[in-house]
């Protein structure tokens, strides 16, 4: 009984478009921030490092170096302080959580690029050409 009050009161304050990103993306967060009466938009750059929670409690972890420092940050996936989330590049990630990039400094904190299906689609059509020109050697009696 109670499950279904708090699904309907969680209902109001999801957000209609949610964006899609995974763990290892390269992201550009859009965030709201008032100064006084005016409001302007700040954005994080960063790779998503973690995902948690479920429904409106839904959290993502930004990491990003700043001065040979790194920063984190943790943002609400529907909070109204959000105003996109733009994804820049697409990681290969083998885990669901990537803490472990904490540990390292310089070009190992980078993750492989995720190709596009049609990128490796016409890669493998290539391949496939240059494969079929060969003869084989000629049989010696």
């Amino acid at each position: 009984m109670s499950q279904k009050i708090l699904a309907t009161v969680e209902a109001s304050s999801l957000k209609t478009e949610v964006p899609s990103f995974a763990i290892g993306d390269t992201v550009d967060v859009h965030t709201r921030i008032l100064e006084g009466e005016k409001e302007r938009i700040q954005i994080f750059n960063g790779v998503v490092i973690a995902r948690s929670g479920s429904g409106s409690r839904e959290m993502f972890t930004v990491r990003r170096i700043v001065a040979g420092e790194g920063v984190e940050r943790k943002f609400p996936l529907h909070s109204p302080k959000i105003a996109k989330v733009e994804v820049k590049r697409s990681g290969v990630s083998r885990r669901a959580k990537l803490y472990y990039l904490r540990d390292r400094v310089g070009k190992s904190v980078r993750l492989r690029e995720k190709r596009d299906e049609t990128a490796t689609a016409e890669a493998a059509g290539k391949k496939a050409g240059k494969a079929g020109g060969r003869k084989p050697a000629a049989a010696k009696s």
